[in-house]
């Protein structure tokens, strides 16, 4: 009898076998997709990494020792003086010490020849004798003062029928606006503006000469009067005798100018007071641009100690106080200024006005 075999069945059943992951019951839920670019993430992960430390910020291992920097390439710009520089501060130094001592001793020689001169207070005759060279004398230093401009802003201001003092050499000749004309003065107000008639006096017939000769090449058309006359001495009637064409005789001269006179005057004073009575009371000018004692001791004790050897060369007086000159004269003072330490003076002057005609 056939009798089937029985099979063996298998004891453990196969089961279907899910991961514990997928089977547990904490399993997270399924992220929702991000609204956010990838750009913005992307620079968001660039952000979250921390700067690179540069090299001299990072720290050095423990147990290392940092290497010195090296000289060469951290050594600091210096600071010295180059040698070239040295040698240009101490030749220039020298020049200049040198030429301080030439100073002094020409300084001191001169005034110990100035005290061995017997020196006349009347120097006016020495003009004759330099006229020649009087403008080359002078270019230099009144160029270096500036005096050019002073004389022009000072001779703009002459109008009417002109009487110019002391003309020496005719320096002021190129800014005389001849001819009448009307305008504004400096107030603002109408005036007649310009020169009617110029009249030159000086002591030096040999500077009126030149003066002459000047102003015959800038205006030759323009009749003037030139004398050799004291300038304390003057009168209206010189014009008169001159030949000069004029509607009226003047009574008085409307605007007086003296440039670089009262040094070298006899009786500066005097000569003042003279001028003052031949210029027009009311509305008449005295223009002075002049130089003499500064406002400074120290410079004046130059000035003194070099005046009777510059006085006797030049025909000057450096050393006078022209404000006390101006002051004694009795002339009225409108407008005054100084320059060069106050050595160099620029007076306006009228003259002295009455009470009574003042009042009316």
């Amino acid at each position: 009898m056939n009798v089937n075999p029985l099979r063996r069945v298998p004891l453990v059943a196969k089961w279907p076998v899910t991961p514990c992951r997928s089977a547990s019951s904490k399993a997270p839920r399924p992220q929702k997709p991000s609204s956010k670019s990838p750009k913005s993430a992307a620079i968001k992960r660039r952000q979250a990494i921390p700067p690179r430390q540069h090299h001299q910020d990072r720290p050095t291992p423990q147990g290392t020792q940092s290497e010195p920097p090296n000289a060469e390439t951290t050594a600091k710009p210096g600071h010295g003086i180059p040698p070239r520089a040295l040698t240009f501060l101490g030749i220039s130094a020298l020049t200049i010490s040198m030429y301080c001592g030439y100073l002094y001793a020409s300084y001191t020689r001169e005034v110990n020849k100035a005290q061995t001169l017997n020196v006349p207070r009347d120097v006016s005759d020495r003009y004759n004798t330099t006229a020649a060279t009087f403008d080359a004398d002078v270019e230099l230093s009144e160029k270096a003062m500036g005096l050019g401009k002073k004389r022009r802003d000072l001779i703009r201001q002459a109008r009417g029928h002109v009487l110019e003092v002391s003309c020496g050499t005719g320096r002021n000749l190129p800014f005389y606006e001849l001819g009448e004309r009307r305008g504004l003065d400096a107030d603002g107000h109408a005036a007649v503006l310009g020169c009617r008639s110029v009249t030159f006096v000086d002591l030096s017939p040999q500077m009126v000469a030149i003066t002459k000769e000047k102003f015959e090449e800038l205006y030759p058309a323009f009749p003037a009067v030139f004398r050799a006359c004291d300038a304390g001495k003057v009168e209206l009637s010189d014009l008169g005798r001159s030949g000069v064409k004029v509607q009226e005789a003047p009574v008085y001269f409307d605007t007086v100018v003296q440039t670089m006179g009262l040094c070298s005057m006899p009786d500066p004073v005097a000569t003042l007071r003279h001028l003052g009575s031949v210029t027009e009371p009311a509305s008449g000018r005295i223009l002075l641009l002049e130089h003499g004692r500064s406002y400074y001791d120290w410079l004046n004790r130059i000035l003194d100690n070099l005046a009777p050897a510059h006085a006797d060369r030049h025909g000057c007086w450096w050393n006078r106080d022209i404000g006390d000159i101006v002051r004694e004269s009795g002339l009225e003072i409108v407008e005054e200024k100084r320059w060069h330490l106050g050595t160099t003076w620029r007076y306006v002057l009228r003259p002295k006005q009455s009470t009574e005609k003042a009042r009316s």
